[in-house]
């Protein structure tokens, strides 16, 4: 059970470990054990790293996976919108079969970009069975996944009893482990929203909620005054919060997701990650959902950094990519076990190839992964030291049989839902 990298150039994310343009990682039962210029180890599997980036797989803190079956369908959709297509017009036709074909190949595309840590954001859970096949997909990708169970739109249901019975399932030792989606105070009232904190703070659940404080009210200085802020909840979006929320959110050690295509295509706003670094805050990076936006990190990064060098200039490729890694591990609450290649962590590790002409020359790896690095680069992903994907192929995966079943749920959707998938269908926001 032991796998050595060899050869490779390990941007490690960890300062103390650093970085080594000719390195070798060593892996035991799944867990890294060393790291150096040069690692003897004559009994272990090698993994030949010679032209590649050695790094830590990628964390995306915040993406509604079962939509992706309806990929690109919303590219041209504002965010009343989408609210008015996915939860308005087609989530209530989706069957619990459709859900794990969304949410298995949703995840099982993001491993094949290099995804290794994914929070998977629910919120179509029409029945228990909905929420069972969500979990379900989750386990049969060879992923690590939190499944973060959120009401969702338009639900006024107390979930106390459905978030009992699903946490019952999920342990903290797996790699599908268990977050809770809360409504936030604005889709429901504050004494709901302490209710669901004391429900997540009794079974050991972190929290993640959509912000939009400051469009219309201040919702994250209402959270504050109430005692409501929390250091394990994630704050997904906040474009428009004010910059003493955002101090408030760092002064109560809560971390935020950004989502920079879908924020700024749907009309959100800027993402606000020059004004996070500026409060103490360090932003995570999410797609956030298929059907507006790609699903692989690299596009992520790559718009999350553009938009903020040009509104200051002072953000680094090299921030941009601790986002993409430790910093989401750390949201997740998973910086113990992932986010970095360090000696006692597990090994979710990605080896991107350096020789590929859209790469090459790599002279300064972190630069050229966010600003050229694309899912075709991925070569190799481990997770917790078990190879899933290899020479650019994903493992012991039939994709021609699920491309073909989620085609046939895409459709049967479609047509219970009356809309055609000709690229005409334009949602009337009004409705919802």
């Amino acid at each position: 059970m032991r796998t050595l990298l060899t050869g490779g150039t390990v941007v490690s994310m960890d300062r103390t470990v650093g970085d080594l343009d000719r390195g070798d990682v060593l892996i035991e039962d799944g867990v890294i054990v060393g790291v150096a210029e040069r690692i003897d180890a004559p009994d272990a599997d090698v993994i030949d790293a010679a032209d590649r980036i050695v790094l830590p797989g990628f964390v995306d803190t915040h993406r509604h996976t079962w939509q992706t079956a309806f990929r690109g369908v919303g590219a041209d959709w504002t965010f009343a919108e989408y609210l008015a297509a996915v939860h308005g017009t087609l989530k209530p036709h989706y069957q619990p079969e459709d859900v794990y074909l969304g949410n298995l190949l949703g995840r099982l595309e993001a491993l094949h970009s290099g995804v290794t840590t994914m929070l998977d954001w629910f919120h179509c859970a029409q029945s228990p069975d909905h929420a069972d096949a969500a979990v379900a997909a989750l386990r049969d990708a060879p992923g690590r996944s939190i499944f973060c169970y959120g009401a969702g739109w338009g639900t006024t249901a107390t979930i106390d009893a459905e978030i009992r019975r699903v946490r019952s399932g999920l342990h903290e030792d797996g790699l599908v482990t268990m977050a809770l989606g809360l409504r936030g105070p604005e889709l429901t009232s504050m004494d709901t929203v302490a209710e669901e904190l004391g429900l997540a703070t009794e079974l050991g659940l972190r929290t993640s909620v959509h912000i939009d404080s400051g469009a219309t009210r201040r919702t994250i200085a209402e959270l504050h005054e109430h005692g409501l802020l929390r250091d394990t909840t994630t704050f997904v979006h906040a474009n428009k919060a004010d910059d003493d929320e955002l101090w408030m959110l760092a002064d109560a050690g809560s971390s935020v997701s950004i989502s920079p295509d879908v924020e700024l295509k749907m009309g959100m706003g800027w993402p606000e990650t020059g004004r996070m670094l500026a409060a103490g805050l360090r932003p995570t990076l999410s797609t956030d959902d298929a059907p507006s936006a790609g699903g692989d990190m690299f596009s992520t990064m790559r718009t999350a950094y553009a938009v903020q060098r040009g509104l200051d200039g002072g953000l680094s490729s090299r921030d941009v990519l601790e986002f993409a890694t430790l910093d989401g591990a750390r949201a997740c609450g998973q910086v113990t076990r992932t986010g970095s290649i360090t000696p006692g962590r597990d090994a979710d590790v990605i080896l991107l190839r350096a020789d590929d002409l859209t790469a090459f020359p790599a002279t300064r790896p972190a630069g050229t992964i966010v600003t050229a690095g694309h899912p075709g680069l991925v070569d190799t992903v481990l997770v917790a030291g078990r190879v899933v994907k290899r020479d650019g192929v994903l493992v012991d995966v039939d994709l021609p049989a699920l491309r073909t079943r989620l085609l046939e749920s895409r459709d049967r959707i479609a047509a219970a839902a009356g809309i055609p998938l000709d690229g005409t269908w334009r949602p009337q926001a009004a409705s919802q």
